[in-house]
């Protein structure tokens, strides 16, 4: 794939959900995007939990995907990646869209999500959706060489 590649010109984008069909394809994607992927089992259980799991797709194209959980007047945004492809293309705010929209449908009054520190460019994105940082959670993620890196911890008033 090209850096920049382009849905099918002729395909309206759209969600779906995440279906076992489709999980070699969103495997794929999660282990070309990260450097300490979701393993399938986190699929499958995240699936078999009823959460929410939605692929944005493009006719036959995964252009990204979000897992989210539902809590009592909140949800948490578990995994939410656009394939690298696809990225810089504005198809992280729709899915951000898409979640809240969900997520009001399901009574909650925020949105919260970590983030890596390192992640500024996640963390922009965050932002400029509406997203504030509200606090840290130490040693969070794996890191490089069996260090631990901590997450910002955000929210959404919805």
């Amino acid at each position: 794939m090209n850096a920049m590649a382009q849905p099918p010109a002729t395909t309206e984008a759209r969600f779906e959900p995440l279906t076992p069909e489709r999980l070699d394809a969103l495997m794929a994607i999660e282990q070309n995007a990260y450097s300490h992927p979701w393993s399938r089992g986190n699929f499958t259980d995240a699936l078999a939990a009823g959460y929410q799991v939605q692929l944005l797709t493009a006719g036959a194209q995964i252009l990204g995907y979000f897992v989210a959980m539902p809590g009592v007047q909140e949800a948490h945004l578990l995994n939410i990646t656009v394939a690298p492809a696809f990225q810089r293309q504005g198809w992280a705010h729709v899915m951000l869209d898409a979640l809240a929209l969900w997520a009001r449908s399901q009574g909650a009054q925020w949105l919260w999500l970590e983030v890596r520190v390192s992640n500024e460019r996640a963390r922009h994105v965050y932002e400029t959706h509406g997203y504030r940082r509200v606090g840290l959670r130490k040693c969070y993620y794996p890191g490089p060489d069996g260090q631990r890196e901590d997450a910002v911890v955000m929210s959404l008033p919805l």
